[in-house]
C-alpha cells in the first residue's frame, strides 16, 4: 500500500526550493528518515555537521512508506533512511540507491497510558471487549510489524475488531496513547524511549511474538551531493552507532 499525505507532499516541495548548493560553496544535503529515527538522526545531524564544516543537513522525516513514494515521484532526497527493507527496495527499483547498508535494529512494545485504564497486560488484553487500539496505518513499517505480531497469536480477529484508529506513522500512535484518546498501542521500543513524557507506560512483548525491525539507509541515484551524501552514510555506520545505541537501537547487523 502506497500513498502520500498532504503534509508529506508539502515538505517534498519545500525540499525541492533548497539546492544541494550554493553559490557562496556551502552545502546542504536533504535526508529522507522514518519517524522512528527524529531523537537520534538528529543528533547524528548535528554532529555531522561539525565533522564536515560547510555542509548542512536538512532532514525530512515520516513514514518509511510515504518517503519512498516522495521518493519514487522524484522528490530530491540525497540519503534515504528506512525502518523497512521493503521501502528501501522500493526506492533501489526507482530511482535507485548506492552505498546501501543496514544500520540498525528495532523492536516493539505495547504502550498504554500511565494509568493503564483498560487494564492491559499482554498482547492477549488487546483484545478485551471495549479496548481502544490504534496502531500505525497498514503500510507504515510499525503498522506492518504491529500486524506480524498480532497474527502470532490467537486474538489477532478480535483485536484488530478494536481498533480505532489507523495513524500515519509511530509518532501518531503515541500521540494517541498519551492523550488518553486509545487505550493501547503498538510502537517501537526507541519511540517510548524518547517520549520522556510520563504519560505512557510500555509492557514487553515477548520475543517469541515480537518482530524484529532492520533499518537501511542508502544514497539517492541522482542526489546533487553523492560525495556528501556517502559521507553522511558512514558517519551513521560509524560513530553515529553511539547515538543510536543510547535512543535504545539495537546494535546493527554485523
Amino acid at each position: 500500500m502506497r500513498r502520500a499525505g498532504t503534509a508529506f507532499v508539502a515538505l517534498a516541495l519545500a525540499a525541492a526550493a533548497c539546492s544541494s548548493s550554493s553559490s557562496n560553496g556551502h552545502r546542504q544535503i536533504t535526508v529522507f528518515a522514518a519517524a522512528s529515527l527524529v531523537n537520534a538522526f538528529d543528533t547524528i545531524g548535528k554532529e555531522f555537521e561539525r565533522a564536515h564544516r560547510g555542509v548542512t543537513v536538512r532532514f525530512s522525516y515520516g513514514p518509511s512508506d510515504g518517503l519512498a513514494q516522495q521518493i519514487e515521484q522524484g522528490a530530491p532526497a540525497d540519503v534515504f533512511a528506512s525502518a523497512s527493507e521493503t521501502w528501501m527496495d522500493a526506492v533501489a527499483n526507482s530511482p535507485g540507491v548506492e552505498a546501501r547498508a543496514d544500520f540498525a535494529r528495532n523492536v516493539l512494545t505495547l504502550v498504554v497510558p500511565a494509568s493503564n485504564p483498560a487494564d492491559i497486560r499482554s498482547v492477549a488484553d488487546l483484545a478485551k471487549p471495549g479496548v481502544k487500539l490504534v496502531l500505525a496505518a497498514p503500510g507504515v513499517p510499525a503498522g506492518d510489524y504491529a500486524r506480524e505480531i498480532l497474527a502470532k497469536t490467537r486474538v489477532r480477529h478480535d483485536a484488530l475488531a478494536n481498533l480505532v484508529s489507523n495513524e500515519i506513522d509511530v509518532r501518531g500512535v503515541l500521540q494517541k496513547v498519551e492523550s488518553g484518546d486509545a487505550d493501547a498501542g503498538i510502537a517501537y521500543v526507541t519511540d517510548v524511549k524518547t517520549a520522556g513524557s510520563g504519560a505512557i507506560r510500555s509492557i514487553p512483548i515477548p520475543r517469541r511474538l515480537n518482530v524484529l525491525a532492520t533499518y537501511a539507509i542508502g544514497t539517492v541515484a541522482g542526489s546533487g551531493d553523492p560525495t556528501d551524501a556517502r559521507a553522511f552514510v558512514r558517519y551513521v555506520l560509524g560513530p553515529g552507532q553511539i547515538a543510536l545505541l543510547a535512543d535504545g537501537f539495537i546494535e546493527k547487523p554485523a
